[in-house]
Parts: structure tokens; C-alpha cells; sequence
């Protein structure tokens, strides 16, 4: 592997070794030169043709490329001079490490889907533009406060906005409702706390049947901000220039998880890989699951067993990450397409949209008015599921996103392995993850 290969892979979110590599060999075709006009070079001719190119990743179960492929297409349709390219990119590591790529080759793509957390390292590469142009004549905040506040969070810094949610979700707790049934719980009550959690998991665990698993590979951060935000602070600053790994109440949340395992043998030993827990969960391998809304459909779609859905349990709040990706426009692109842009953006998250992906995939509305469609209304009513993450947002808060946010993360996801593994206490691990973290943003607080 090349030595700019290493960097690039360095660079971005070492976050999901779900997805197999998409092919990124298409590019965007340069649009027509416009004739010789008074108007202003920005705007685009009713007759010239815009093409874009599109980068999206898939993180959760289900034939979501299809449903994003067919969105394109009814775009195209609405706005007949912009054709939509829509290119799978793999995971949200892949789609990371392709963009930036792009970027660096001077090809990035014209739009792309990528973590909300990928903020600050765009920002770093130079790669973005801020978006508070287009949302000003949008309406400027009447237009930005249909969106959850908790989605925003990393959209935004600088009191500038550079990205759109829109495949966004929580971490919610799935559980077997035929399997408490049968071990003498309530079906309809999920547990609320750390303890009746344990107190559930080990009355579910017989018979080669976990109690509870929380998946590893590649979200061990993520999962870790749960326990932390659960004992009530996030794990890094809002500029993104300080971590607080190494705290005693993280230390606690982490030897939790620990014990959970280890200690009251509830789920498996090591490390458990993130697309292998739901498939445990619709197997019955695992009475309950930590993971994505974004699987909510996938669930709902393949579960052969009454499940719930409920908001995870708190230590001493309720909490979770928010996760998922938002739409980002590129800055080496010509105006025509970062405007062509735009509105493939505003169309992919308008309400009766934003309603119809959740319906569709899971994932969180991430306006407020889609839950006011009739659609969503009607859906809610059948599948109230459907609202608890939604209603979890209250208690949610950023996703980790930091300067060199590849380290960072990749430094916590392997500590955080490490204590699961054994290899290391919760408080060795957590201090070494804080050490290198530090060095990895001292850089950026100069």
C-alpha cells in the first residue's frame, strides 16, 4: 500500500467494516460552457444540462440502494436539465476514504453522504462549503428549525451550517418480546436502568441464548458514548479540539460493559462485530440488541417474533449518540453543480420525503414537520415503534467528531477492543486512549 494510501486511510472515519467497496470509477461529466449571456456566470441556463455525481454509503440491512437510486431518479424526472449519478461507495469508512480521495485528485464528488461526524476533517482538507447561502433564501432559521436540534449538533460550526442531515438515527434497545414473555417478564416493559438491564439479561441468558449483545467492530466508540452520556457528559468538546475519554465516569460505564460479559455472563466474550448482532437478534441467538434505528425496517421487515423498541437505559439519565450521514456539497466543483446540488439536497430531505425514507428504511425523520404528514401519522399508529427514536432525541447529543478525527476515533475503538479483550483494564485503556487522543489534537489547540 502506498504511503498516500496510509494517509488517506488515516485521515478518515475508521468507523464500519460493514459494507463490501462500491465501484468509484464514474466521474462527473463537465457541463456545457454557457453561451455569451448578461446574466450572472452563477446562475444555469433553463436549457443546460447539469450532471452529478453522487457518493452515498449503506451501514444497515435492507435494499437501500435501490430506494436511494429510485429518490434520483424522481428528482431527475422533477428537474429534467439535472441528471443525478448515484455511485455506492461501501461503508461509511469506504465512502470517507473514496471522497477524500476525490479530493485530494482534484475529483471529488459533486454531493456525497457521509458521517456527520466527518465535519471537522473536511474542514481540515478545505473540502466543503458552508451551506448558510442556500438556507438563507430557504428562510435562514425558520427554515434550518424544522430539523432536530440533536441532528444539527454536527452540522455545525463557527455559526456556520456545512451539512444537511438526513440518514440520521440514535442507538435504541431491540428487544425479544416472546423471549421475556417466556422468562417471566413483562413483554410490554423494556428495562429502564443499568441494573434491571443485568437483572433482564441474566434471566434471558439459557439454552445458547444471550441475554443482551452490543455490538464492537468498528462503532466501540459509539457504544461507549452511550454509557457516557448516560452518566451525563459527551466525550469531546463542541470545537472539536478536546476528548474526556479518561474520566472516572466513563471508567465506570466502560467496566459495566465490561462485566456484562465477563463478570455476569450475559453476552459474549470479546469483541462482537456490529452486522453480526442483528442477525443474532432475528435468529434468537440474543433476546436484546444495542444498535441502529436505521435497522428498524430491516427488523421489522425479517423478525418472525413480537420485538419492542425502547429508549436505552440510563444510569443516571437517559442518553444517546446521535449517528448517521448528512449531505455535504463539494468546493472544487463548478457553481452550476454546487446549485444543481442544493436542490437535490432540498429534495432528498423535504417533509413527505424525509417521511417516506423513514417509513422506508427506519432511520429518524429528521424534520419535525414529517411527523405531521399523514403518512407518518398513519404509520405511527400501526408501528409505534417507529417513534421511539424520535422521542429519544430529547436526551441525545453529538456524535463524536473531532480535528483528525481518524485518529482520534481509531485510538478509542481500539481501547476500547482492548478492555472488552481483556488486554487491558477499562482504566488502563481509557487513560491510554486519552494520552494518544491528546497528541493527536495537540496540533489544533496551538
Amino acid at each position: 500500500m502506498s504511503s498516500m494510501m496510509k494517509k488517506m486511510i488515516s485521515l478518515a472515519l475508521c468507523c464500519s467494516t460493514l459494507a463490501a467497496c462500491g465501484q468509484t470509477g464514474t466521474t462527473s461529466k463537465q457541463a456545457a460552457p454557457p453561451a455569451a449571456s448578461t446574466a450572472p456566470a452563477s446562475e444555469t441556463k433553463a436549457d443546460e444540462k447539469v450532471e452529478l455525481t453522487f457518493y452515498y454509503p449503506i451501514a444497515v440491512g435492507g435494499p437501500l440502494t435501490a430506494t436511494i437510486e429510485l429518490m434520483a431518479q424522481e428528482f431527475t424526472k422533477q428537474n429534467p436539465n439535472i441528471t443525478v449519478k448515484p455511485v455506492y461507495t461501501g461503508s461509511y469508512a469506504d465512502t470517507a476514504v473514496k471522497t477524500q480521495a476525490g479530493v485530494q485528485g482534484k475529483n471529488p464528488p459533486d454531493v456525497a453522504v457521509l458521517q456527520s461526524t466527518e465535519l471537522f476533517s473536511l474542514l481540515d482538507m478545505n473540502a466543503v462549503i458552508p451551506l448558510d447561502d442556500y438556507i438563507a433564501k430557504e428562510g435562514g432559521d425558520k427554515y434550518l428549525s424544522d430539523f432536530y436540534p440533536a441532528f444539527m449538533a454536527n452540522s455545525q460550526t463557527g455559526s456556520k451550517t456545512y451539512s444537511i442531515p438526513f440518514q440520521r438515527s440514535t442507538i435504541v434497545l431491540y428487544y425479544n418480546k416472546d423471549m421475556f414473555k417466556q422468562a417471566g417478564l413483562d413483554p410490554e416493559k423494556a428495562p429502564q436502568t443499568w441494573a434491571e438491564m443485568k437483572e433482564y439479561a441474566q434471566k434471558l441468558t439459557k439454552n445458547g441464548t444471550w441475554g443482551l449483545e452490543i455490538p464492537v467492530t468498528g462503532y466501540g466508540y459509539w457504544m461507549l458514548q452511550t454509557f457516557a452520556l448516560q452518566s451525563g457528559k459527551n466525550l469531546m468538546t463542541e470545537d472539536g479540539k478536546k476528548v474526556m475519554f479518561n474520566t472516572p465516569e466513563n471508567v465506570a460505564g466502560l467496566k459495566y460493559w465490561y462485566d456484562l460479559s465477563h463478570k455476569d455472563k450475559v453476552m459474549p466474550e470479546g469483541v462482537t462485530d456490529w452486522g453480526t448482532v442483528p442477525s443474532d437478534f432475528l435468529e434468537g441467538k440474543t433476546a436484546m440488541m444495542y444498535h441502529t434505528t436505521g435497522n428498524l425496517s430491516n427488523v421489522k421487515k425479517n423478525a418472525k417474533f413480537n420485538f419492542g423498541v425502547s429508549f436505552l437505559p440510563k444510569n443516571t439519565s437517559f442518553g444517546s449518540p446521535t449517528g448517521g450521514g448528512n449531505f455535504y456539497i463539494f468546493k472544487d466543483i463548478d457553481k452550476k453543480k454546487q446549485d444543481a446540488a442544493w436542490k437535490f439536497v432540498k429534495f432528498m430531505t423535504e417533509t413527505e420525503r424525509a417521511a417516506q425514507w423513514s417509513i422506508d428504511t427506519g432511520y429518524v425523520a429528521v424534520k419535525k414537520s414529517a411527523y405531521d404528514t399523514d403518512r407518518m401519522k398513519k404509520y405511527a399508529a400501526d408501528f409505534p415503534a417507529a417513534l421511539v427514536a424520535r422521542d429519544q432525541l430529547q436526551y441525545s447529543a453529538a456524535e463524536l467528531s473531532t480535528h483528525n478525527n481518524g485518529k482520534v476515533m481509531k485510538t478509542l475503538n481500539d481501547q476500547v477492543q482492548a478492555a472488552l479483550t481483556g488486554a487491558a483494564t477499562p482504566e488502563e485503556a481509557l487513560k491510554k486512549a486519552q494520552e494518544e487522543a491528546d497528541k493527536a489534537l495537540a496540533p489544533f489547540n496551538k
